[in-house]
């Protein structure tokens, strides 16, 4: 059973990292084609508006716009096919070099607001997704040879196009058969391990009961042919799936595709937006929506239900369930109901969603087959996941308040909407109110978010000063400080989790503090390096008598911003006081790995004091690091981040079974000194707080999500060093310009 562990583990491992990653890249690129050849004479008149208009803004917005040569044309044309079709099943070798015809011409087109690459490149793309469909077709009725041994190049950037069709369909049959072979491996031991258990449970009843084994049916062991074709039904199932899904993805999606292959040019966070991109970016950084409160997701022409969210309309009615398939959609005041079967799923979004308070009408089918009517009242729908959420922990006698912050959010539509700042304070105000000595804040994989409310933030921590300086399109700064004058909120220990996804706002967070001297940060070598600021421009603003509909809007780069102490966090990023090796510790990530990043550079220092409050900061990192170089787990989890990022270059996959598990046998016994890591468990013990064991006791899933939650925090060794931090600061029992002591519990 050992061994079955193990295995499970690395298949896992091996799923994760290559198999399925292939197969979602094809999922990803059939869902990505065209079933409509007609194209309206209007739809190529507002792209070449959009170019017209994109290129303007940028030029005369954008922080540090890019010159339009050749050089820039050919790093656009590269960007474009690769994106275009990542996997180089799509293009042959002839194609390319009739897209290289413009690869010196596009800056010269974006001048005269021509759109003639992506014209060529759309309806060549439709062309080639019909054929690679009958190619696929013809494949899938054919039994995967496993016994042939050969193998798969999966770096697909650096391997050439195909020259001919022929060449193309070998190429679609190996990637067909690379994620064909997983599950197929998983069938046959599935099945072995299902006759072992059979045959000891058998054994076991025999003995105990003296039973005639004869007389006990034994499950009929299927044959190699019967599970290579039930492989081959799965795998053509989920295909087909993502061909029917080929109508959710119009011409002006692939247009995004050209103009943000211009866009990226200028630095990789400018981006064009097309109108639903925008809402789903507005939704994102507010966490909430009005609607009825439930995830769908479209599966050969039906909608279904996918997730309900607590607290929604569909969660309050209890009549609408995971699942259930929606037929049709009415209005408050129509006299006949939509059918959403084969719809566009963001057009059935739109005819579900609306306003707080209008009622929408909605035809099921249900889980059991049956047909229901059910009326809803839309309502504020607020995304819990979007939202900090806090913890109080324990470790012997000290007690810690554990906040974990997802983003910066905030609502630009209403000024009195959930920000984080607020949010932020309201949490430490109930771990106070809990007896917390020191506070942990966790900004793991928080991408950023609003300016603002960062500088609120940090002046929860430290007393009025300078947060963040701003570099100007002309070269003016400005600095943002904290002006509120009223008492610091937290004045104990505190300690500030990053990693190599940490961007923005929160490097912009954790470096103000660590200037500060105020925080102890804890994480990965360097934190993402994102040093930008990027605002929104509306694009129909800039049109007249406007004939296209909504035109959408350009996230652009207006500024950079700059640490108190003058540096950039850009490429840079923010280094930990106490580094941690993680998974990605020797994998390039960053901005520094993206294409066309902004300079890193420097300005004049702000005039700032430091935070009096720690007696022993510099002791206690120093007692850190060494804590995390001589822990065996932080050892082991260094030594498997230096395994994967070798494995990352294995790029060359058997396409045979014996070969297939010559490998998992080898990369087995290659990890199996990291299986302790998933064992790992720390000492602490967490709670939720007790305004949240009130919501609980209505809202169930709500509960399921804290005990999830909990349940991975206690085994995060990252966590248990970040609380060592926190019980090593002392603070000074000294007096603030406001005569209020700095201690530990004040």
């Amino acid at each position: 059973m050992h061994r079955k562990r193990q295995m499970k583990i690395l298949m896992n491992f091996l799923k994760n990292n290559f198999i399925i990653a292939i197969f979602a890249l094809l999922v990803a690129t059939a869902s990505c084609s065209f079933t409509n050849n007609t194209v309206d004479p209007g739809d190529k008149e507002k792209e070449q508006l959009l170019v017209n208009l994109i290129s303007h803004v940028l030029k005369r917005n954008h922080f540090s716009p890019a010159d339009l040569t050749d050089e820039f044309s050919k790093d656009i044309f590269d960007i474009y096919i690769t994106d275009l079709d990542p996997g180089k099943r799509y293009f042959l070798e002839s194609d390319f070099k009739e897209f290289q015809a413009y690869e010196y011409l596009i800056d010269d087109q974006i001048r005269d607001s021509k759109v003639e690459l992506f014209n060529l490149t759309y309806e060549r793309l439709l062309k080639r997704q019909e054929e690679s469909e009958k190619i696929f077709a013809e494949l899938i009725e054919k039994p995967f040879d496993f016994t042939v041994q050969e193998s798969i190049n999966t770096d697909y950037e650096k391997i050439p196009y195909s020259k001919n069709k022929k060449e193309l369909k070998n190429h679609w049959r190996k990637i067909l058969k690379l994620s064909a072979l997983a599950t197929y491996y998983d069938k046959i031991e599935e099945q072995k391990e299902q006759l072992e258990e059979e045959t000891k449970n058998r054994s076991e009843k025999t003995n105990a009961f003296n039973t005639d084994q004869k007389s006990q049916p034994q499950k009929e062991k299927k044959s190699l042919e019967e599970l290579e074709k039930e492989t081959r039904a799965e795998i053509k199932k989920s295909m087909l799936e993502s061909f029917d899904n080929n109508d959710d993805v119009e011409r002006l999606d692939y247009f995004s595709l050209f103009v943000n292959a211009i866009t990226s040019h200028f630095d990789p966070h400018t981006n064009y937006f097309p109108p639903q991109n925008k809402d789903s970016f507005d939704i994102s950084m507010s966490g909430k929506l009005e609607g009825i409160g439930a995830r769908l997701q479209k599966k050969m022409d039906y909608i279904s239900v996918i997730e309900i969210i607590s607290g929604g309309p569909a969660s309050l009615s209890e009549d609408i369930e995971v699942g259930d398939k929606i037929l049709k959609v009415a209005q408050e005041n129509d006299t006949m109901a939509t059918s959403i079967v084969g719809m566009r799923i963001s057009d059935a979004v739109e005819l579900i969603k609306g306003p707080k308070g209008s009622k929408v009408m909605l035809t099921l089918k249900k889980v059991d087959g049956s047909i229901e009517e059910i009326t809803l009242i839309r309502d504020i729908v607020q995304l819990e996941e979007t939202f900090a959420k806090s913890v109080i922990g324990e470790d012997e006698a000290f007690k810690f308040g554990f906040i974990d912050l997802p983003k910066f959010y905030f609502d630009m539509e209403d000024p009195t909407g959930r920000a984080s700042g607020s949010d932020i304070a309201q949490e430490i105000n109930r771990l106070k109110t809990e007896g917390m000595d020191g506070l942990i804040i966790d900004l793991r994989n928080n991408g950023g978010g609003s300016l603002r409310e960062v500088v609120e933030m940090a002046g929860l921590f430290v007393d009025k000063g300078p947060v963040v300086q701003i570099a100007l399109k002309d070269k003016r700064t400005r600095t943002l400080r904290d002006s509120d004058s009223g008492e610091i909120l937290w004045k104990g220990p505190l300690v500030i989790m990053v990693n190599e996804f940490s961007a923005s706002a929160s490097e912009i967070l954790a470096a103000a503090l660590q200037d500060y001297d105020r925080a102890v940060i804890i994480g990965s070598k360097q934190t993402f390096g994102k040093g930008t600021v990027q605002n929104f421009e509306d694009l129909n603003q800039w049109v007249r008598n406007n004939e296209y509909g909504d035109l959408g809007a350009v996230k652009l780069t207006t500024q950079k911003f700059y640490r108190i102490n003058g540096g950039s966090t850009q490429l840079e990023g923010v280094k930990s006081d106490v580094v941690t090796p993680g998974r990605f510790s020797y994998i390039e990530v960053g901005e520094r790995d993206e294409e066309f990043p902004l300079p890193y550079d420097e300005i004049p220092k702000a005039e700032y004091d430091k935070f009096p409050g720690y007696a022993n900061l510099a002791e206690s990192i120093n007692r850190a690091q060494k804590r995390v170089d001589t822990n065996p787990s932080f050892r082991l989890i260094d030594e498997n981040a230096k395994w994967l990022s070798n494995q990352r270059d294995d790029n060359e996959l058997p396409l045979s079974l014996t070969a297939y598990k010559e490998r998992l046998d080898r990369l087995e016994k290659e990890t199996e000194k990291f299986e302790t890591l998933s064992d790992y468990k720390n000492s602490l013990n967490f709670d939720i707080l007790a305004y949240e064991k009130t919501l609980i006791k209505t809202d169930s899933a709500l509960g399921d999500k804290r005990e999830a939650w909990i349940k991975n925090l206690k085994k995060d060794i990252y966590v248990a060093e970040a609380v060592n931090v926190l019980k090593d600061l002392r603070m000074n029992n000294i007096q603030n310009d406001n005569k209020t002591k700095w201690s530990v519990k004040n």
